[in-house]
């Protein structure tokens, strides 16, 4: 009689811990994971910000030769980034002799002329990044 009941006990309590870990793992399977996307959110966050350029001009419409001001602020390029101005000439950008360094709180400042009277498409750049565009008319 008393191994019987030790039979009968071992196997309830092998049946419970299957049952236990069977539900165990459907819990596991239906929760998500606590912390395992952390690793990449992680990662995510360590790249480095978007950089962007913004553009001004000081006038919107110039003589020709006449000495204007482009100024603006980046974002994520490092202070002493050199950005240039440049002009789009027969559907391609042509860099001018117009680039200045970005200051530390991320600003810059050009002085331009243009030559090439009527409406000019310009944009700042720097590497692989670039201010929306503008346009100033020289008459």
């Amino acid at each position: 009689m008393v191994s019987k009941r030790r039979s009968l006990r071992t196997a309830v309590v092998g049946a419970l811990g299957a049952a236990s870990l069977a539900l165990a793992g459907t819990a596991m399977a239906a929760t998500p994971a606590p912390h395992t996307a952390s690793p990449v959110a992680g990662a995510h966050k360590a790249q480095a910000p978007q950089a962007g350029i913004t553009a001004t001009p000081s006038v919107s419409s110039v003589r020709a030769w006449q000495l204007f001001r482009v100024t603006g602020k980046t974002t994520g390029l490092k202070a002493g980034s050199k950005v240039t101005l440049q002009q789009r000439q027969h559907g391609a950008w042509v860099s001018l002799p117009a680039s200045a360094p970005v200051a530390r709180n991320g600003s810059y400042s050009l002085g331009v002329k243009l030559g090439l009277k009527g409406k000019n498409d310009l944009h700042v750049v720097s590497g692989n990044t670039a201010s929306p565009v503008f346009n100033v008319t020289v008459r």
